[in-house]
């Protein structure tokens, strides 16, 4: 996945690259500028000395020609050719030339003198104004980096303040409670992007806050409505157990379902701790042996309609501080769907120190499909279900820190791995 960086950044990062450019552009410009500058006051001082040159000569034909460490001047009598002058200029014609002579650059002046066949020439040495455009365009260079530095500091500070509004409004609403939130925009506070966005974020604020306490409220009197009818259960089932008069195969009837109906009770505590939004952390100490034997024996009948066997290994006695509905709801949905996609097969439910394993011979998992499982209302191929107990257990995995995973295969069976960490 690709790394996104801060808003913060990216603006001071845009910046530094619109200052680079722009720094890069000027010095490529600049350079330019003066390496044509430079070129013209060459060709204006060749000028200059061929015409001096020629000037002197015509006053006094025995006139030397210039010659020092930067120009040097020749002359071919009646176009006869001279030996001083070096061959690489013997042939070249009237103008502005650039040539090399023992290693050396040169720009040469040739011209012809008017009403005769003399022909001059003015060499200027360009070593000295090649290194003086070489350091110029090296200062050019760290000034551009300078400028870029400067741009990127300067934008990274410019930056934050332009974003300090998000910043502020970031936290706000991170820190804002969702039972009853602040109002985030003032009364007078200015027509901007940022006061248009915190007025968005008031009118969903409001919104969520409302749908919050419908839920909650929903929550609160499903519970307690749900409550009567299973103390009711639950009453009837005690005085049911104490009839003397029951058969064997009935008092099993009606301890399942006073088990069941407290159970039940358990179970909308739990559910409503979790829709409340609140830490399920507990001093209570949950004993897990205990309540996975009773998850593997309340589903031993199930198992044997489908004529599937179920193996208990209990490697470790542990204790845990969980609310033992929470625990229950996660063991018992893995203990069923593991009983629920097996025919004619085992399950085999292992209590571990750190983890709890429970594994099948099952019709399995296909790949497409065990990615998704833990959606809510994902439902597989061969599912029956509604698609929220697995989607319920690893929300109560996230809100404890545990992590609970999958192997499986289709046709290969599926083991889920449960590891209290």
């Amino acid at each position: 996945m690709r790394r996104r960086h801060s808003l913060r950044f990216r603006v001071a990062a845009t910046l530094a690259g619109m200052g680079a450019f722009l720094s890069l552009v000027f010095a490529v410009g600049v350079w330019f500028a003066a390496h044509d500058v430079s070129q013209r006051l060459m060709d204006q001082t060749l000028k200059a000395e061929l015409d001096d040159y020629m000037a002197r000569r015509a006053r006094n034909p025995r006139s030397l020609p210039p010659d020092t460490a930067t120009l040097r001047g020749y002359v071919t009598v009646a176009g006869a050719g001279s030996p001083e002058i070096p061959a690489a200029i013997r042939d070249l014609t009237p103008g502005k030339h650039a040539i090399t002579i023992d290693g050396a650059p040169f720009r040469v002046s040739v011209a012809d003198q008017p009403g005769s066949s003399d022909r001059y020439y003015i060499l200027f040495n360009e070593e000295r104004q090649q290194r003086r455009e070489q350091r110029f365009l090296g200062y050019l260079v760290v000034g551009a980096l300078l400028m870029t530095l400067l741009v990127a500091a300067g934008g990274f500070w410019l930056a934050g303040r332009v974003i300090a509004p998000l910043t502020e409004l970031a936290r706000a609403v991170g820190q804002a409670p969702a039972e009853n939130p602040p109002r985030l925009s003032a009364v007078n506070s200015p027509q901007d992007e940022i006061s248009e966005l915190t007025r968005a974020f008031d009118r969903y604020m409001s919104r969520l806050s409302a749908f919050i306490e419908r839920e909650r409220t929903f929550a609160a009197d499903a519970s307690h409505e749900l409550r009567t009818p299973l103390a009711v259960i639950r009453g009837a089932s005690e005085v049911l157990a104490e009839d003397a008069s029951l058969s064997e195969a009935q008092a099993k009837r009606i301890a399942r379902i006073e088990r069941a109906a407290t159970e039940m009770s358990a179970l909308i505590a739990a559910l409503l701790l979790l829709a409340r939004e609140e830490d399920t952390a507990t001093d209570e100490s949950c004993d897990c042996e205990l309540l996975v034997r009773q998850a593997v024996e309340r589903y031993r009948t199930p198992a044997a309609q489908r004529g599937n066997s179920i193996e208990l290994a209990i490697e470790a006695a542990i204790k845990l501080e969980v609310a033992p509905a929470l625990l229950s709801i996660v063991v018992g949905n893995l203990v069923r769907n593991a009983v629920s996609h097996t025919e004619g097969g085992s399950v085999t439910v292992r209590l571990c120190a750190d983890r709890l394993i429970v594994s099948d011979t099952g019709i399995g998992i296909s790949n497409e499909e065990i990615g998704r499982v833990f959606q809510r209302y994902y439902r597989g191929a061969s599912s029956a279900g509604a698609g929220i107990g697995l989607s319920l257990v690893k929300r109560i995995c996230d809100r404890q820190h545990w992590e609970i995973a999958l192997e499986s295969r289709a046709g290969g069976g599926t083991t889920a791995t449960l590891r209290f960490t």
